[in-house]
């Protein structure tokens, strides 16, 4: 799939982040567009962008669906075959995802299993759903997102990271699973692995919304940072809250990676049908590192390496 004029594409996650600079890129090349999100404003907000720029005619849809919930991924895909009449796409981005539920010891196992469900059960409904649809074009690709977390499960020292790492390590294996199952059963779809590092989104924000609501739980986060060596015991709830929400922008604009970089990365490795598809010089640099000392990767010399390495702010 050299180029997306006259495709069908559909993203999850479209709302935002890269997930939408995926759909403004994706658009701006004439594909039409079917994308899902919880977000109904953020969605409308990703569409008038797309439309500014793409050519005239171009489609981009929106279904609001939480892809965690198998009936509403299934849902969404008899919506894009009813709006978009058709009974074929050519692209499937499963771009969705949280992070949260960061310890199976004393976290919250709601939380816990909101975050590994989005991040896994969203690509896993995601291909189920759309397969047939894949399996009537004439040339088809699946896109799915793990992370550097998909072959790395940390963030650092002293912080937990189950869930989400988990997920991402499920996805990474079941997309290079998926490559042999495809090569024998549709050899006309392809599939990549997308494992960004650290980009320039609302993730954390987004995840806060939907885990807690937008609140924050000061007792968690003193707790949490206090095993990371930071007392704030000087700090009103209030200015607990303020730093947390600092702590959010600064990981959205003060990323190594914009959400649009990465979007050109994964769609230029789309057209050159690389399976494993690498998102910044900090992914690039940890799979060299953990390839080259795997037994040493969660040792504090390796964080230390890697901060030092890297543009790593995490």
């Amino acid at each position: 799939m050299k180029d997306f004029a006259g495709k069908i594409a559909v993203i999850t996650g479209g709302g935002t982040g890269m997930g939408r600079e995926l759909a403004l890129q994706l658009a701006a090349e004439g594909c039409t567009v079917a994308m899902c999100d919880v977000s109904a404003p953020n969605m409308a907000e990703t569409r008038r962008r797309a439309l500014e720029h793409a050519p005239q005619g171009t489609r981009v849809v929106s279904y609001v669906a939480d892809v965690s919930i198998e009936g509403q991924v299934n849902e969404w895909a008899d919506c894009v075959r009813r709006e978009l009449d058709t009974d074929k796409i050519h692209l499937l981005i499963n771009n969705a995802g949280i992070g949260g539920g960061g310890s199976i010891v004393n976290g919250d196992r709601g939380q816990w299993e909101k975050t590994f469900n989005v991040c896994w059960g969203g690509v896993y409904h995601g291909v189920r759903a759309f397969l047939p649809l894949l399996m009537n074009a004439s040339e088809g690709h699946i896109v799915n997102t793990s992370s550097v977390n998909g072959f790395w499960a940390s963030i650092g020292p002293g912080r937990p990271h189950t869930a989400y790492c988990a997920a991402k390590f499920a996805v990474k294996g079941f997309t290079e699973a998926l490559m042999t199952d495809l090569a024998v059963n549709a050899p006309h779809i392809k599939c990549s692995v997308v494992m960004p590092g650290h980009i320039g989104t609302d993730i954390v924000t987004n995840s806060r919304l939907i885990l807690s609501g937008g609140g924050v739980d000061v007792a968690a986060v003193r707790k949490a940072l206090a095993a990371q060596g930071m007392n704030l015991a000087a700090m009103s709830d209030d200015q607990v809250r303020a730093f947390v929400d600092a702590q959010a922008s600064n990981f959205r604009d003060n990323a190594p990676t914009s959400a649009a970089q990465a979007a050109t990365i994964i769609l230029d490795g789309v057209r050159a049908e690389r399976w494993r598809i690498l998102v910044g010089k900090d992914a690039e640099f940890l799979d060299n590192q953990v390839r080259a000392a795997p037994e040493k990767a969660y040792s504090p010399e390796f964080y230390q390496a890697l901060v030092s390495g890297t543009d790593w702010r995490i």
